[in-house]
C-alpha cells in the first residue's frame, strides 16, 4: 500500500505525464502548467511557516538567525521562479505577422541607416559585419561605421568598400554617445544597430520592417545567435552537444516577454523607428546598458519594443572567461543602475505589470540563492546549524518534494532542453562567485565604473588558461563540503547526530560536490584550435588541377579553411598538392593549399584573392549557414563528454 505522504508527488508526476506531449504553444496548457507550482506552493507555505521556522529548544540564537536567513533566501528564490513562470505562461511569435505584410512596400521603401558602433575590434571581426551589412537585401540603406577608436586603417577600409565612416573627437558616454553622434548625421526613417561582432542576414530589413506598420512599435528586437562556441560549451567539452548559454533567453524567455509587452532592446540586432528615437531624445546615456533604458524611455513616450524570434544575424559569443564576465558584469550593473534612474522600473509612467517584469529581480537574487544552496549543508555538517526546524521525512515528501518536482517539470516542459541541471547548475555556480560581489557593489555604488567593451577576436592557438579568481572559492567550497562529509561519517569526529535529516544533508552535499567539480572545470579554459569558425556546408563543388576536374562535396568551410570529400561513386582525389583550385558556389574558383589528406578526403586552406575572401565572408555569414546545436545529447552522454574533457 502506498504511503499517504507520496500521494501529492504521484499526482504531480501523473499530471505531467498526461501533459508532456501536448503543444507547448497552446495558451491554456501553458497557463495550466505554470499554475501547478503555484497551487503546490500554498500547502507548502502553510507547512513551512507553521512548522519549521522556530528553532528547537536548547538551540542558540545563531541557529534561529540561520533558520530565518534560509527562509528569506528561499522566499527570494520562490519570488524569482514565480516571476519566471509568470513570464513563461504566455508565448508570442510574430513570424506570421512579418509574412503577412510587406513592410518595405507599405511604408514606401523608407531609408534605413545601418549603424556599426566600434571601438577596438580587429579587422577580422569588423570585416564580417561590414560586408554582411552591405549584403543586406534592401536598396535604400546606408551603412555607417562609427569608430570610437579613430583608426586610419579602418577609415581606409570603409572607403575601399563604399561605406560611410564616422568618428568624433571624444568617447563621451561610450556606445550611447557614439550612436547619438551618428544620429546627428543620419537621416533615415529607421536605424538598425549591429555591434561590431554581429553580422546581419540578407533578409534582416525586409523581415523586420513589416512590424513597424503598427505605429506604436518603436523597436523590433531579434535574437542573438552565435557562430562560435561560448566558454560554457568549450570548457565543459560540449561544443557539439549543448546549445550556447544565451539560448534560454533569446529562444524562449524573450518570446514570452513579448506576449506581456515587456520585450526590451538588447543593443544589437535591433531596428528602431527614428521618430521614436527623436521623441525619446536619442539614446539615453545615464546607464551603461543604454539598450534596456532606451526601451523604458520609449515606453513612456508611447512606443513599444517587440520581438521577432527569427535568426536574422550571427555574432561572436564571449570567447574567453574574461570576456564572459566583462559582459555579464556590465549587464548586471546596468540593470541595477536602472533602479536609481527616473526612467527605470521604479520611475513614473509604467503599469504595475511593467514595473514587475522590468524590475531586475533575477540579477538581485539568483547568485545569492545559488551560493546559499551551497552553504546550507555546509553550515549543518560543520556547525550543526539546521536550515529549518525539521519535523520528519514524511513532511518533506508530502510538502516539499511535490513542489520541487512541479517546479522542475514545469520548467522542463516550458523550455525543454534549454534547461538541463547537469549543465545549468554548474554554470550558475561558476557565475555566482564572480557576480554576487558585482551585485553588492552595484547596490552600494551603482555609478562611476566606466563602460568596458567585451573583448572580441581573441581566438588563438595556445595552452590552457585558468581563471584562478573564480576557481579558488569554488575549490575552497568543494574542500569544505568534502571535509564536512568526512568528519560526520567518522563517529569520533561527528558534529551532527545520525538523525532523519542526516541522509538528506549527505545527498544534498553529494549533489553540491558534483556541481562544484563541474564548475571548477569551467574555470579551465581550453585552447581554440582555429582562428576562424567552420560552417557545415555539404555542397557540391568542382575540384580542378591542370586540365582535369572532379566533382566533390565541400563538407565544411571557414573563411580560410575547408574540408572536402570525393563522391563515393566517383574518381579518387588527385595525389597532387600543388595547383589545385576549387569552384565554390557564389565565390568562384579559389586556389587551395592542401594540409592533410585521408582516403577520399582533403583538408587545407583557401588561398583567395581579396575579392574572393569578401565573397566567402558574405556567403558564410549572411544567413544561409549556422553552427547551432540542433540536438542536445542525453544526460549520460553529456556527463561522459565532460568526464573526457576533465581527463584530457
Amino acid at each position: 500500500m502506498i504511503d499517504d505522504n507520496f500521494i501529492p508527488l504521484l499526482l504531480v508526476l501523473g499530471l505531467f505525464a498526461l501533459l508532456w506531449d501536448t503543444r507547448r504553444d497552446h495558451p491554456r496548457v501553458r497557463m495550466a502548467v505554470t499554475l501547478v507550482p503555484a497551487v503546490l506552493w500554498v500547502p507548502y507555505l502553510f507547512w513551512r511557516v507553521g512548522s519549521t521556522l522556530q528553532a528547537a529548544g536548547g538551540q542558540g540564537w545563531q541557529t534561529q538567525a540561520w533558520i530565518w536567513a534560509v527562509a528569506l533566501i528561499e522566499l527570494l528564490a520562490l519570488l524569482e521562479v514565480g516571476i519566471f513562470l509568470l513570464i513563461m505562461s504566455r508565448l508570442n511569435t510574430r513570424s506570421a505577422q512579418a509574412d503577412a505584410v510587406d513592410g518595405a512596400a507599405v511604408l514606401g521603401q523608407p531609408e534605413v541607416d545601418v549603424f556599426i558602433p566600434t571601438y577596438n575590434e580587429p579587422l577580422d571581426v569588423l570585416e564580417k559585419t561590414i560586408l554582411g551589412a552591405q549584403a543586406i537585401d534592401y536598396p535604400n540603406k546606408t551603412v555607417w561605421v562609427l569608430d570610437d577608436g579613430r583608426r586610419d586603417w579602418l577609415q581606409a577600409y570603409c572607403a575601399r568598400h563604399g561605406v560611410r565612416y564616422l568618428t568624433r573627437p571624444d568617447n563621451l558616454h561610450a556606445k550611447a554617445g557614439n550612436l547619438n553622434h551618428a544620429l546627428q548625421h543620419a537621416r533615415g526613417a529607421f536605424v538598425a544597430v549591429f555591434d561590431a561582432d554581429f553580422v546581419p542576414s540578407r533578409g534582416f530589413i525586409r523581415r523586420t520592417l513589416g512590424l513597424f506598420v503598427d505605429p506604436s512599435v518603436g523597436i523590433v528586437q531579434t535574437p542573438q545567435h552565435f557562430y562560435n562556441k561560448d566558454p560554457i560549451q568549450t570548457n565543459l567539452g560540449l561544443m557539439q552537444d549543448y546549445p550556447d548559454e544565451q539560448r534560454l533567453f533569446f529562444d524562449q524567455m524573450a518570446a514570452s516577454r513579448d506576449a506581456w509587452d515587456a520585450s526590451f532592446c538588447c543593443g544589437s540586432c535591433s531596428i528602431m523607428r527614428r521618430q521614436a528615437l527623436d521623441a525619446a531624445g536619442g539614446i539615453p546615456t545615464e546607464s551603461i546598458t543604454e539598450d534596456l533604458l532606451t526601451t523604458l524611455v520609449m515606453l513612456r513616450h508611447g512606443y513599444r519594443t517587440v520581438y521577432l524570434n527569427e535568426r536574422l544575424s550571427m555574432g561572436l559569443a564571449a570567447e574567453s572567461i574574461e570576456g564572459f564576465f566583462v559582459q555579464r558584469e556590465r549587464w548586471c550593473r546596468g540593470a541595477i543602475q536602472s533602479l536609481f534612474l527616473r526612467w527605470g522600473p521604479l520611475g513614473p509612467g509604467l503599469t504595475p505589470m511593467q514595473r514587475l517584469l522590468f524590475f531586475p529581480t533575477s540579477w538581485l537574487t539568483q547568485y545569492f540563492v545559488r551560493l546559499f544552496l551551497l552553504l546550507i549543508p555546509l553550515a549543518y555538517l560543520l556547525l550543526g546549524w539546521m536550515p529549518l526546524q525539521f519535523t520528519n521525512t514524511g513532511d518533506l515528501i508530502r510538502f516539499q518534494l511535490p513542489l520541487l518536482a512541479g517546479l522542475f517539470l514545469a520548467t522542463r516542459w516550458l523550455v525543454g532542453s534549454h534547461y538541463i541541471p547537469l549543465v545549468s547548475v554548474p554554470a550558475s555556480i561558476f557565475a555566482s562567485f564572480r557576480l554576487a560581489p558585482t551585485v553588492l557593489a552595484s547596490l552600494i555604488q551603482p555609478f562611476g565604473k566606466p563602460f568596458r567593451v567585451t573583448p572580441k577576436g581573441s581566438m588563438s592557438v595556445g595552452g590552457r588558461r585558468v581563471d584562478t579568481v573564480t576557481l579558488a572559492p569554488i575549490l575552497l567550497t568543494l574542500a569544505l563540503t568534502l571535509l564536512g562529509l568526512l568528519i560526520n561519517v567518522t563517529p569520533e569526529l561527528a558534529v551532527v547526530p545520525f538523525t532523519e535529516f542526516f541522509p538528506i544533508a549527505v545527498f544534498w552535499s553529494g549533489l553540491n560536490v558534483l556541481a562544484l567539480a563541474l564548475a571548477a572545470l569551467l574555470c579551465i579554459e581550453g585552447p581554440r584550435l582555429r582562428r576562424e569558425e567552420r560552417f557545415e556546408l555539404k555542397e557540391p563543388a568542382m575540384l580542378h588541377w591542370g586540365d582535369e576536374s572532379l566533382p566533390v562535396l565541400l563538407v565544411d568551410a571557414s573563411v580560410d579553411g575547408f574540408h572536402l570529400s570525393a563522391d563515393p561513386a566517383g574518381s579518387a582525389l588527385p595525389e597532387a598538392s600543388e595547383g589545385l583550385r576549387l569552384v565554390v558556389q557564389d565565390v568562384g574558383e579559389v586556389p587551395l593549399q592542401i594540409l592533410r589528406r585521408w582516403p577520399g578526403r582533403l583538408s587545407g586552406r583557401f588561398v583567395p584573392s581579396q575579392a574572393q575572401r569578401d565573397a566567402l565572408i558574405r556567403k558564410l555569414f549572411s544567413g544561409d549557414y549556422s553552427n547551432h546545436v540542433s540536438r542536445v545529447q542525453s544526460w549520460r552522454k553529456l556527463l561522459q563528454r565532460m568526464w573526457r574533457k576533465a581527463m584530457h
